[in-house]
């Protein structure tokens, strides 16, 4: 009988966390071959079967759901233990896990992150950009970044970056050739780039001026997934795009593109980070808040 690793137990509830042993290696960093070894070592050493494995998926047995009751508070209390130790250092070590949506990420959370990790190089960051809504604990983050009204009543929150802007942009060309629409519902008439989400529905556009709102379903032979890619997209003469403000500041300064239906502007809210309010904050993730609190 081989002797029990520690760290396998540890791995073992990442590979039921994460679902299967390729999201668990993604996660940890290593190969899902060393995964699949430490949970066959775990299980001989233990004398018992902790997951049934398909070619698609793997699931808990009855003894992996016990064992996995009750290794999660002793692993949560073995982290804590360490973490507080972390805290007789003069500077702060650990990581720092954010699931955050691409635009979040791009524009407020990257910056910040650059600059934190200058001011603490003990500290590796890690920021996945995903636009669902997602559990972060069970997940495995730290934090996530959503808007404020995306948020779980149990997470604690606080603003980053400023209050948020979309812009309708195109080309002079574009413009020059199919005129400019006055009105949201003018758009009807043109050629938007349309967003598909990873859910695969469509965005609606939303307006509002002088306490009229105005929602359409736009239209257009281009369909797209990613903000980069309606950039250029507009940029290039081929729609009317709906992009955050920050995307396209640039390419408005150098009349790459022409903003349109300004007056028509919709205020959103700020992004949101967010993180558990029952769970033990480690000492790199109570560096990186007090970092973005000096910034507000």
């Amino acid at each position: 009988m081989r002797p029990l690793r520690l760290d396998s137990l540890e791995i073992f509830e990442d590979v039921v966390r994460c679902g299967g042993f390729r999201a668990a290696a993604l996660a940890r960093g290593v190969s899902s071959s060393a995964i699949s070894q430490s949970l066959s070592a775990l299980e001989e050493a233990l004398g018992i079967r902790l997951l049934n494995r398909t070619t698609r998926s793997v699931a808990p047995t009855e003894a992996g759901e016990q064992l996995l009751e009750q290794l999660g508070p002793a692993l949560h209390a073995i982290r804590t233990a360490i973490d507080d130790l972390n805290q007789l250092r003069e500077r702060p070590s650990g990581s720092v896990r954010i699931n955050a949506p691409a635009p979040a990420a791009d524009h407020v959370l990257c910056p910040l992150a650059f600059e934190f990790m200058k001011i603490y190089p003990d500290v590796n960051v890690e920021i996945v950009s995903d636009a669902a809504i997602i559990d972060i604990v069970e997940q495995g983050f730290d934090a996530g970044v959503r808007f404020g009204n995306q948020l779980a009543q149990d997470m604690i929150a606080m603003p980053v970056g400023p209050a948020l802007r979309y812009a309708i942009v195109a080309s002079p060309d574009y413009l020059r050739e199919r005129g400019r629409p006055d009105s949201p519902r003018d758009l009807l008439q043109h050629d938007c780039i349309r967003r598909r989400f990873p859910g695969g529905t469509m965005e609606t556009w939303t307006f509002e001026k002088d306490g009229d709102e105005v929602e359409i379903s736009p239209q257009g032979r281009l369909t797209l997934s990613s903000a980069h890619h309606e950039r250029q997209a507009a940029i290039a003469g081929s729609g009317i795009a709906h992009l955050f403000e920050d995307y396209v500041r640039a390419d408005l300064e150098l009349g790459r593109v022409v903003e349109v239906l300004d007056d028509w502007k919709k205020k959103l809210p700020s992004w949101y980070l967010y993180y558990p309010s029952r769970r033990h904050t480690s000492a790199a993730m109570r560096a990186f808040l007090a970092f973005i609190r000096q910034r507000q």
